[in-house]
């Protein structure tokens, strides 16, 4: 109960409040005319230009009510203390004006749009002004009764747009996150590849340079197509990201071209093996396949000590289908790393289509990725 209490008191604001527009302003006035016309042609009205004057001070309240929501109870309910004390002292007539009613909007925008303090307090004083009121206009159990429930209903609807508000808040602030965090897994799986053979090829460019010259160029053709390969996938997200209508865009990489990242004359020699019906797989499945295979060859590349041989192989069993990427190098020294933003990322596509992931050192030396995904996957 404690922590409950704790946990209102400091509630926050909500974001959402709007400023001030036009259906404010419009609300505003049509209040106030509902208050002149009120206090001009209503009979039996006791103090009739102070009851309107008075009512006329929660225009400016109204127009509070969601950036200075305490502040515009305060002064409503106020005004409705005020009428409710000359009614007492004085033994006048009836004081109050039936658009008085726009109180429970003040008492609505509170318990909204105010922090956890300003409800507390918002709310203490309008229970001590209801008090009041009742006790002047010597209310009835049924008057008492009615006016509770309107209250808390008011309370209620308040309370229940204030939730819905805040979890559609949380639900968009978690569907962005996993838009970055998808884009920096599509980033860190594309770009790394590439960027991790050009580096290769010019270490290997660097030496063939000075042994064989004629071989240069290849090099350097080399590190061209993998250098146009990164920018036209860049461009490719680039336009998914800035295009809001569905266009026609390249298609993803799939099992079938994997064989295209099969390399005989690179050490380490990269193998692509496929076993079995590998055409009909669900189209986030075949993609998150190449991008894994794509991912663990990167990673061997550019981890693998003295390696001299990569094999991507791709097998269907059954419902699942199982990629291992395994090499033949030696594992750094010391003890085994945390799991960087690669491994990471591959987990995460694993999981994500209900399937496993695992990576780790082989007893006999090198280093295995293995990824288990089912064939078809739910939408």
């Amino acid at each position: 109960m404690v922590t409950f209490r704790r946990s209102v008191w400091h509630e926050p604001r909500p974001a959402d409040a709007r400023p001030v527009g036009r259906l404010d302003w419009l609300l505003a006035g049509v209040f106030a005319a509902a208050a002149l016309v009120e206090g001009i042609v209503r009979p039996g009205l006791a103090w009739r230009p102070v009851v309107t004057v008075l009512a006329l001070a929660l225009v400016p309240a109204l127009l509070w009510r969601r950036s200075r929501p305490l502040l515009a109870v305060l002064v409503g309910w106020g005004v409705a203390g005020v009428l409710s004390v000359l009614q007492l002292t004085a033994h006048a007539g009836d004081l109050g004006l039936y658009s008085m009613i726009a109180v429970l909007i003040l008492l609505y925008a509170l318990v909204r749009w105010g922090s956890g303090r300003e409800i507390v307090l918002g709310t203490a004083f309008v229970a001590v002004i209801v008090v009041l009121g009742m006790y002047a206009t010597s209310a009835g159990w049924t008057d008492v009764f009615g006016g509770s429930v309107l209250l808390l209903l008011v309370v209620a609807l308040a309370v229940v747009f204030r939730y819905r508000a805040a979890l559609s808040h949380r639900q968009q602030r978690e569907i962005r996150n996993q838009e970055r965090v998808a884009l920096a897994r599509e980033l860190h799986d594309t770009v790394a590849h590439h960027v991790s053979a050009i580096a290769v090829q010019a270490q290997a460019g660097g030496v063939v340079a000075g042994v064989q010259p004629e071989k240069a160029a290849e090099v350097l053709a080399a590190i061209e197509s993998e250098a146009s390969r990164t920018l036209a996938e860049m461009r490719s997200m680039v336009r998914v990201l800035r295009e809001e209508e569905a266009v026609a865009y390249s298609p993803q990489l799939g099992v079938a071209d994997l064989p295209a990242l099969a390399r005989a004359d690179t050490n380490p020699t990269v193998e692509v093996t496929l076993n079995g019906s590998l055409t009909r797989l669900a189209p986030p499945v075949d993609t998150a396949l190449y991008r894994l295979a794509q991912e663990s060859l990167t990673n061997a590349v550019r981890h693998a000590r003295s390696a001299t041989r990569v094999g991507i192989d791709v097998r269907r069993e059954g419902d699942i289908v199982r990629l291992r990427v395994s090499d033949d190098g030696q594992a750094e020294p010391g003890p085994v790393p945390e799991p960087g933003f690669g491994l990471l990322g591959m987990a995460e596509r694993a999981q994500l289509l209900g399937g496993s992931f695992s990576a780790g050192p082989r007893p006999e030396g090198g280093w295995t990725v293995e990824a288990v995904l089912p064939v078809e996957v739910s939408a």
